[in-house]
């Protein structure tokens, strides 16, 4: 069952004997406990593949004719797991663009250099061959910031288009401190959350922290592990060389 920040604020407040609230703003005590649940939050989609936060998302184009072939990154993303582009010059058929590590980009597209359009890398401002007469088939990035696909054709578009772009990813939620804001979180993780906060609290506010909190933190830390999809998945087992 989905919570509210306030509902869980007045549940930690409630534990550590403290003040009631009717809303965060009453108290400072009550806006720390917030701010310890939402580094708590942050904390725990950081470090986990949550399958709530994976989704479809659109690159970011350059729209620089001078680098035709460079996207950002959206600036939420926390990980691209496969992209697409529409290399239809009318209708749609989308294609794999495979990665491939920035130094054997660099061999790849020098071998092409005598054919291609030089360009620079964008931080760097380095040298790069791209083709203009076909479309993107393999990208990389040199940054982590931005992505150069191989090549474009120039009698489609001048530039490659985010609209064209099909990316599948995960990304970091947003996090807003207002009393009816509910956490990004399936239901089994939420009491998860909720202790990892609660024991922070007592440790920063009481000075020390309540064996039976830290008891359910690591209970349900070892719990949230292996039950994060809400479709049951296949257990996976090692592969030991050729099959």
């Amino acid at each position: 069952m989905k919570r509210t920040l306030l509902e869980m604020v007045q549940s930690i407040l409630s534990d550590m004997d403290s003040e009631d609230v009717n809303t965060i703003s009453d108290t400072i005590e009550a806006q720390q406990v917030a701010s310890v649940i939402e580094d708590a939050y942050y904390n725990i989609v950081s470090a986990r593949d949550i399958p709530e936060h994976r989704q479809l998302l659109k690159l970011t184009s350059l729209s620089d004719s001078t680098r035709p072939t460079h996207f950002k990154y959206p600036d939420n993303v926390k990980q691209i797991e496969s992209i697409h582009y529409n290399t239809s010059a009318a209708g749609s058929s989308y294609k794999a663009i495979y990665y491939i590590e920035p130094l054997e980009f660099i061999l790849k597209m020098d071998e092409h250099s005598p054919n291609s359009l030089k360009i620079a890398d964008k931080q760097g401002n380095t040298d790069l061959f791209v083709l203009n007469d076909i479309q993107p088939t393999y990208y990389t990035s040199f940054d982590d910031e931005h992505i150069v696909m191989n090549s474009y054709d120039s009698t489609i578009d001048s530039v490659l288009a985010a609209d064209k772009t099909r990316a599948y990813g995960s990304v970091y939620p947003t996090f807003s401190i207002t009393d009816s804001f509910e956490p990004d979180l399936d239901d089994n993780m939420l009491p998860y959350l909720l202790a990892e906060a609660k024991s922070t609290c007592f440790s920063l506010f009481k000075s020390g922290s309540d064996p039976k909190v830290e008891q359910s933190a690591r209970r349900l830390k070892a719990y949230v592990q292996n039950d994060m999809h809400n479709t049951k998945k296949a257990n996976k087992r090692p592969v030991y060389g050729r099959t």
